[in-house]
């Protein structure tokens, strides 16, 4: 019996594949606001009756040579702020921002008299001793460096947001090393207040973005040159946000990086024995780790993040660097972790 001729208008049964290379349409998990729905008007920023902290910081300015140029409301969310010029021997940079950056400071001292003014304002909080600017340090060093008296700023009354200004800080990306001494400064900074130090770690999260990052900052303050790149997931998959107070959580990362400390050394030797072998490549040292790591193969349930105990898995992790066995690695093995992209050698 002949096979019956399929319909060219049948249909395709429902299940079916949709052609390979065929695209789902991206859909934008974020909302969307409506145009012009938030904040306030213009017209809204300036006038009206500010408020008695604002007076009081308006005061404290003239008080130490500055100029008032205005108060105003910020666009967004209407909290008022005050426009001045102050005198630049008054105002330092937050003692835990990034590093400064010769090159960009002379860059910028280079540049600014070629354009004849200072058009950027740095943000600036109120602090006993004067004021202090969480985002300006290198605008602040090369105004000094041309002998300026004075930097325009934008004045914030709350001195807490000089440790939330830093999540702002978007326009250059921050390397691990970077954003790890950047956290644990402020941590420092944030115990030393005494009251910001009892407060719940997990109250912190916007500020220091990753529980990782303080226990890795540690390492950093050790060792300039640590790898932290190799091994921020194993760190990540063994930290956690708590409710403990922030002056608890300290020590403990200060603990924790002397072990990860002790591990660098012994994932060194391994890959010192590597080189022996005639390996020569920036990406030995996340071969080494990749297969000391006892949650590399543990895969993650939906909505359930893997949660190693810290001591347990360094543990396996400085036996495992101990007993490598450099002869069991092959040069595709070396090659894979290349294109994977893994965190080569520092």
């Amino acid at each position: 019996m002949a096979e019956a001729k399929k319909s060219p208008t049948a249909k395709k049964p429902t299940g079916a594949k949709k052609p390979a290379g065929e695209k789902k349409p991206r859909v934008s998990k974020k909302p969307k606001a409506a145009p012009q729905s938030a904040g306030i008007a213009a017209t809204e920023a300036v006038g009206g009756s500010p408020p008695s902290e604002i007076t009081s910081l308006e005061k404290r300015i003239t008080d130490i040579g500055g100029a008032v140029i205005g108060p105003y409301r910020e666009p967004l969310g209407g909290n008022w702020c005050v426009f001045a010029m102050l005198p630049i021997d008054q105002v330092e940079p937050t003692p835990y921002q990034r590093e400064l950056s010769k090159t960009h400071a002379d860059r910028l001292a280079m540049v600014i008299p070629k354009v004849g003014r200072f058009l950027d304002p740095i943000v600036t909080v109120p602090t006993p001793d004067g004021f202090r600017s969480p985002n300006g340090m290198h605008r602040l060093n090369a105004m000094r460096t041309l002998g300026a008296k004075a930097i325009t700023a934008l004045v914030v009354p709350e001195p807490e947001v000089a440790f939330r200004i830093l999540a702002l800080n978007t326009e250059k990306a921050h390397n691990l090393r970077d954003k790890s001494l950047e956290v644990v400064r402020m941590v420092r900074a944030l115990v030393g207040d005494g009251k910001n130090g009892k407060r719940p770690y997990n109250e912190f999260q916007l500020e220091l973005e990753s529980p990782a990052f303080l226990t890795i900052g540690v390492c950093y303050e050790q060792n300039g040159r640590y790898s932290g790149g190799a091994y921020l997931s194993v760190v990540n998959k063994c930290e956690e946000w708590s409710d403990k107070p922030l002056k608890d959580v300290l020590p403990v990362s200060e603990k924790r990086s002397k072990r990860l400390l002790e591990l660098d050394e012994l994932v060194n030797a391994a890959v010192q024995r590597l080189k022996e072998q005639g390996f020569q490549s920036g990406y030995l040292k996340p071969v080494v780790v990749a297969r000391i790591n006892p949650l590399r193969w543990i895969k993650a349930k939906p909505g359930q993040p893997i949660r190693g105990e810290f001591d347990k898995t360094i543990d396996k992790m400085i036996e495992g660097a101990k007993s490598f066995d450099a002869s069991k690695v092959k040069a595709t093995d070396i090659a894979a972790a290349a294109a994977s992209g893994g965190s080569a050698e520092e």
